[in-house]
């Protein structure tokens, strides 16, 4: 409530509600960074801009993603979220929340327009980044067979041509090789 009542005053004394500080972040990007929603859901009803991209190359959207915010990309969706924003690896959305293993950030952000095999600055799909960066564990198993089932493709291997499957298998990460294997995976 504090925030919210901050938040109208300073826009009621005429800050822009996409303001910027040294950085280029706007208050909505430091909302999402903070996890505070209120602040995040009153800013947004201000018009606050989603994809404004900071120093850093994080936008609200993106930052939501990677840090598994999904409310906040919830009730950003019907803004109208640009899906060719990249952030500092080049990435999309998807790639950092499945690297982290956000299942329902996942599966939120699979009902959208967001492209599954997007390739990034380092050569990984999000597919490659569950298994080159993830644990191998329950949460990686899943978000890994939900890519898996929205279309990723099992065979888009890394700049040194290395396959998920190949990575999952020198990984030892049995159960996420299988699900690549019965996917067609090589």
């Amino acid at each position: 409530k504090g925030d919210v009542a901050a938040i109208s005053a300073a826009l009621g004394a005429g800050t822009a509600v996409n303001v910027r500080d040294e950085a280029q972040q706007t208050p909505l990007l430091l909302a999402v960074r903070d996890n505070r929603l209120e602040a995040f859901n009153a800013l947004l009803s201000a018009g606050a801009d989603i994809n404004a991209q900071a120093q850093n190359k994080d936008t609200p959207w993106l930052l939501a993603g990677a840090l598994g915010r999904t409310e906040m990309l919830r009730a950003m969706i019907p803004r109208g979220p640009d899906y060719s924003i990249r952030n500092r690896y080049g990435g999309n959305a998807l790639i950092p929340a499945c690297e982290r293993a956000h299942v329902e950030t996942v599966k939120l952000l699979l009902t959208t327009p967001i492209k599954v095999d997007h390739v990034n600055n380092l050569g990984w799909t999000c597919l490659s980044e569950i298994v080159i960066l993830g644990d191998g564990g329950p949460r990686h198993q899943e978000v890994a067979r939900m890519v898996l089932d929205a279309g990723a493709n099992p065979n888009l291997a890394d700049k040194d041509g290395v396959t998920p499957l190949a990575h999952a298998k020198e990984k030892g990460q049995r159960a996420i090789a299988e699900m690549i294997a019965a996917k067609g995976g090589r």
